[in-house]
């Protein structure tokens, strides 16, 4: 029957009892397929990633405006990234550093959630934010 309507036998569901197969154009199933595809993958959400350094001995002024820049970020969706980078000898105020990332995701609670806790890596201390749905 596919051949005397120039068309190709295409075996759909093969797992299925029986075996599901379709006369139809090959070429323009496969390029549907891809099209169909192409679609999920657009409507797929992308994790934008937000980065904000800060010192150990950030100021008050600085604390606030990287905090309005993080509020923005959250509410457009965006993880934050908080990172405090201890230059030279500035590592000894570790302590210091911890208490700057808690004290920022205690700021942005009603707008995001922790998603990683404050952790030293080298000479930078990580934690990241994620919005609140």
């Amino acid at each position: 029957m596919a051949d005397n309507l120039g068309l190709d036998l295409v075996e759909i569901s093969p797992t299925a009892n029986p075996p599901v197969c379709k006369i139809i154009d090959y070429k323009k199933f496969l390029y549907e397929q891809k099209k169909k595809q192409k679609e999920i993958k657009a409507k797929t959400a992308k994790v934008v990633v937000k980065e904000i350094r800060l010192g150990p001995n950030t100021d008050e002024h600085d604390f606030n405006f990287k905090l309005n820049h993080a509020i923005k970020f959250l509410k457009d969706g965006a993880k934050v990234k908080l990172e405090v980078f201890f230059k030279g000898r500035t590592i000894i105020y570790k302590e210091k550093g911890e208490i700057i990332l808690l004290r920022f995701a205690q700021e942005l609670m009603e707008y995001g959630k922790v998603e990683r806790m404050p952790k030293l890596e080298g000479k930078r201390m990580i934690m990241i934010m994620t919005p609140k749905k």
